[in-house]
């Protein structure tokens, strides 16, 4: 679902602390978009995950793909001959070792009664960011 392509911008954007003594900045049009769809995108990005493990286990099963086994199977070989799957594994290795980093900056940005819970999810790669995502305080413009 891109979370590495959108979740470090987005955070950048959340991150942006307003300084008191300036007049507040005038946010645009896309970080607005961004903060405000937040909720949408860990709903979607949610789905997206559990649909997709739902599909490599269960998917096409009147098609002969094989069961469970074979389907492992399967994905080690192709992870093991495709340049563009292990790519893709030490993307997820390396957003799994930032993630954490990443939502614990942002956690003053968290509604207070689900801080505890989005600081102890951090660290389970796609449910922290999902739960970051939904446990966000709506900020004022």
């Amino acid at each position: 679902f891109l979370f590495v392509a959108f979740l470090i911008p987005y955070m950048a954007i959340r991150l942006n602390d307003v300084d008191k003594n300036q007049p507040p900045p005038q946010t645009s049009k896309l970080s607005s978009l961004m903060v405000r769809g937040a909720s949408g995108v860990g709903i979607t990005g949610g789905l997206v995950c559990i649909l997709s493990i739902v599909w490599a286990f269960f998917g096409r099963a009147d098609a002969d793909f094989g069961g469970v086994l074979d389907r492992w199977q399967y994905a080690q070989d192709y992870v093991l001959t495709e340049r563009l799957a292990y790519a893709f594994l030490w993307d997820i290795l390396l957003y799994s070792i930032f993630q954490p980093w990443l939502i614990g900056d942002n956690l003053q940005n968290v509604k207070p009664k689900a801080r505890e819970f989005v600081n102890v999810a951090r660290f389970i790669p796609v449910v922290g960011i999902v739960a970051y995502l939904l446990c966000l305080e709506e900020k004022k413009d």
